[in-house]
């Protein structure tokens, strides 16, 4: 009867510590993943520099639209001056009196008092250069757009792998502390077993050896979960101890991603990266446009208003001198000669523009092999979980039938130890490949540059239910 007992109560052990265990309340409580992400929107450091570059972006179009407006100017000076004039050999007429010859008009003024004003104004009307920098600034405002829509996804992605990080970490720990207080109670029923002379003395090694090494991975998951967590409340700003993340649930979504063609167009037309190489592409080709022969002439339509007054006294007395210009017209600038500075850049430029069009085409490359990759992980992944699931029933099935064998005496303390651990493993590797599909998921979307907070909200649809507080 001591020998029935014994196995009767290590069964009773295992079952009243996994529910011990289960029963106790988590110190923090369950996050979703959807308010996380908005918690990291608004702390991470990463996203923080992303979005003071998008903002210091959005001006440009605002440049350039103003390039094509009027410029006014106006301007003023006075001060001290000097002023003197000889002329020699001159005519003068005058109304009824014959022209003089030979006249000479001498004026002077010293340290007189002077004054200006001058106001100028040009649109322009024809300027190829000007026009090509507008599309510069234009373009570089989409880039910045597309840089933010890649920042914001590159975050979701992130935030999302570390969420699932720190549930993986804590589920890992639970299930270690589950074995550990199975092989505890295991060890002290091998002893008492081994005193009562039911079981020989190596159970009771092996069972003590077993112990030691899974309280030092138990160690090392705490400081697993304990790093994790503090990972995503640095990225999140939320306190730690507040931070608990749940698993992917049993029952996922429909997995099974649309055919990979429409997944390759999709990306094609709506991945960020391969936009924003398209956009560097038609900047460096305005860029070379800036400089062709074609863009060198420019014209303008020029008004021009200005008034100078000089007063004071020189060599021949008290003396003052008025001018007033004023002018309107069309004003056309033609560069004759620059040293082929002009040519020098227009070829850099096109060599860059070259360099662009072949990052660009990379990036094509570079999107569509990532595509597949992520599809086929979709794809095999939903596969691989429905195979692991059946793996757990199996593990399951096995544990129960080694712990009767175990209560007859056909099993052995480290059979009914090893089948537990089997046990485990096969249900950390399930919620693993859960967690994996969904990343793929994610990441999927991203790649089509369809990853957004509607995606992580149905996400979170399908994580398991927070316990109740």
């Amino acid at each position: 009867m001591p020998v029935a007992r014994g196995p009767m109560r290590l069964r009773a052990s295992l079952l009243a510590g996994a529910m011990a265990l289960a029963c106790a309340a988590p110190a923090a409580r369950a996050t979703d993943l959807l308010d996380v992400w908005r918690a990291a929107e608004q702390a991470d450091m990463d996203h923080a520099v992303a979005r003071a570059a998008h903002a210091a972006a959005m001006p440009r179009r605002d440049q350039a639209a103003a390039l094509w407006r009027p410029t006014v100017n106006v301007s003023a000076s006075a001060g001290i001056a000097t002023h003197e004039t000889r002329t020699r050999g001159a005519q003068f007429s005058a109304p009824g009196s014959s022209p003089s010859s030979g006249v000479n008009f001498n004026t002077s003024i010293k340290d007189g008092t002077a004054g200006r004003w001058a106001v100028s104004a040009s649109q322009p009307l024809y300027n190829p250069e000007r026009r090509a920098q507008q599309q510069l600034l234009d373009l570089s405002a989409d880039l910045a757009d597309l840089e933010w829509q890649s920042a914001r996804q590159a975050l979701m992605l992130r935030t999302a792998q570390r969420y699932f990080d720190l549930a993986l970490a804590a589920e890992s720990l639970r299930v270690l502390k589950l074995q550990r207080d199975a092989v505890q109670r295991a060890s002290t029923e091998a002893q008492d077993r081994f005193t009562l002379g039911a079981t020989p003395v190596t159970d009771t090694y092996e069972a003590g050896a077993r112990l030691a090494g899974i309280q030092a991975q138990v160690l090392a998951a705490e400081t697993e979960v304990r790093l994790k967590r503090e990972l995503l409340a640095d990225s999140t700003g939320l306190p730690p101890a507040t931070l608990s993340a749940r698993l992917p649930a049993g029952r996922l979504a429909d997995a099974r991603p649309r055919p990979l063609d429409a997944w390759l167009l999709e990306a094609q037309a709506g991945n960020p990266d391969i936009r924003a190489r398209q956009i560097a592409t038609e900047a460096a080709r305005q860029e070379a446009a800036k400089f062709g022969l074609q863009s060198s002439v420019t014209v303008d339509l020029v008004a021009q208003a200005s008034r100078d007054r000089l007063s004071g006294s020189g060599d021949f007395g008290s003396a003052a001198n008025r001018g007033t210009d004023r002018m309107i017209g069309v004003q056309i600038s033609v560069p004759l000669y620059t040293g082929g500075m002009r040519s020098a850049r227009q070829e850099e430029a096109l060599r860059l523009a070259d360099k662009a069009a072949a990052e660009a085409d990379r990036s094509h490359q570079q999107t569509a092999q990532q595509v597949r990759s992520a599809w086929l992980g979709l794809s095999v992944g939903a596969e691989r979980v429905q195979s692991l699931a059946q793996g757990v029933k199996a593990s399951e099935a096995r544990r129960d039938a080694t712990h009767l064998g175990h209560e007859v005496g056909e099993r052995t303390t480290l059979d009914v130890l090893n089948a537990e651990n089997d046990a485990a493993a096969a249900r950390l590797a399930l919620v693993q490949a859960r967690a994996g599909l969904l990343m793929d998921r994610l990441r999927l979307a991203a790649l089509a540059g369809q990853l957004d907070d509607t995606m992580l909200r149905a996400v979170d649809e399908e994580l398991e239910p927070a316990a109740p507080n």
